[in-house]
């Protein structure tokens, strides 16, 4: 009786020392399932960009004013004297080319019409002398010299007849006066005549000026403190008053080496295109450039980096047994997507680009 009282006794110790045994691989079977692991397969999901070696951009901010495209634009002169009598178009206007600006009365272009005239009755009558001349001729009742005669008056008058005749064209006569035309399209950016205006051929001013606005230049005024900054080539960002959201893209394509003495800048030059014309000379323009700032730093996606407790992060793959780790960085500079760094990564690492986050959060306590 004793013998089986002791057996019932080890049964429940034996059963609760098994369950102990179990409850034990159950933990460490637990532990094991928590821990976290850096995949292949999860390493393949991932994007990854590598560190370049580059140049550190640094981001300047200067001002500047829009300009005419100087290759585009055409300052139209008076070619004669004369009295303003209808003047077509005001300042702004939008013009074609061979649209009449104005028109004048003169004397002069009065004077070439009527030697168009003269030399066209000249013409006349000299081919009818001419052709006289070869009738006679073949008749016996001239001679030889007077057809050779005949024919040097007739050239004479051709060639005064087209003389006269490219005068009265170059000059712009017609049955109303001087007609004043458009020699391309665009706008009238410049306008110094009125109606009754006079106006002499040897002035110096010229009455209007029309600038074709497709593309533009915008001038930027670089101070002395970053002329040494700023170089040939440098992409730049322009944006207006009358536009502040829409930006306009460009390169510096010239730099001035002439300091303005009342401002005391350096003019720098970025043509653009202009699509709708938008851009009206004078337009006051801010401008955002991209110089380099001669330092060789390694360059990332800022959107890789992971800021956690006043620290910069990245998650570095590589060929270790776990695949990736932490790596902490020091960014000496960010210009809008890019980050430079002057300490923590080098040229050619791997960093990763998506879900580095949730890769930080799950090894940073490991």
């Amino acid at each position: 009786m004793f013998f089986k009282y002791k057996i019932y006794l080890a049964f429940p110790l034996i059963i609760a020392a098994a369950a102990l045994q179990g409850c034990h691989h159950a933990d460490v079977a637990e532990q094991k399932d928590t821990s976290f692991q850096v995949t292949d397969t999860l390493l393949k999901s991932l994007l990854v960009d590598t560190v370049k070696d580059a140049d550190a951009i640094s981001e300047i901010t200067l001002t500047g004013s829009i300009a005419p495209d100087e290759n585009k634009m055409v300052k139209v002169f008076p070619m004669v004297s004369g009295v303003a009598e209808d003047v077509h178009v005001q300042l702004g206007d939008v013009v074609q080319k061979g649209q009449t600006l104005a028109i004048m009365h003169s004397a002069e272009v009065a004077g070439f019409a009527k030697d168009y005239t003269s030399a066209a009755a000249d013409l006349r009558s000299t081919r009818r002398a001419y052709e006289s001349a070869q009738e006679m001729y073949k008749g016996g009742l001239a001679s030889q010299k007077d057809v050779e005669d005949a024919q040097s008056d007739y050239e004479k008058a051709q060639a005064e007849s087209k003389r006269a005749g490219a005068v009265v064209q170059i000059n712009g006569s017609g049955a109303q006066g001087y007609v004043i035309k458009a020699p391309i399209s665009g706008f009238v950016v410049e306008k110094n005549i009125n109606s009754a205006t006079q106006v002499r051929a040897d002035n110096s001013q010229n009455l209007f000026t029309i600038a074709d606005l497709s593309s533009v230049y915008v001038l930027i005024n670089v101070y002395e403190s970053d002329i040494s900054s700023v170089r040939q080539g440098d992409p730049v960002k322009i944006t207006t008053l009358s536009y502040p959201d829409k930006v306009f893209n460009g390169t510096i394509d010239r730099i001035d080496d002439m300091l303005d003495p009342d401002t005391k800048v350096v003019h720098a030059r970025v043509k653009i295109e202009n699509p709708g014309n938008l851009l009206k000379p004078d337009m006051f323009a801010n401008v955002q450039i991209k110089a380099k700032s001669g330092e060789n730093l390694p360059e990332i996606d800022a959107n890789t980096i992971i800021f956690d407790n006043n620290k910069d992060y990245v998650i570095v793959a590589d060929g270790s047994k776990a695949k990736v780790h932490i790596q902490q960085i020091t960014v000496a500079k960010k210009v809008e997507d890019r980050a430079y760094i002057s300490n923590g990564v080098k040229a050619g690492d791997r960093i990763i680009a998506s879900r580095q986050v949730y890769l930080y959060e799950s090894l940073k306590d490991q």
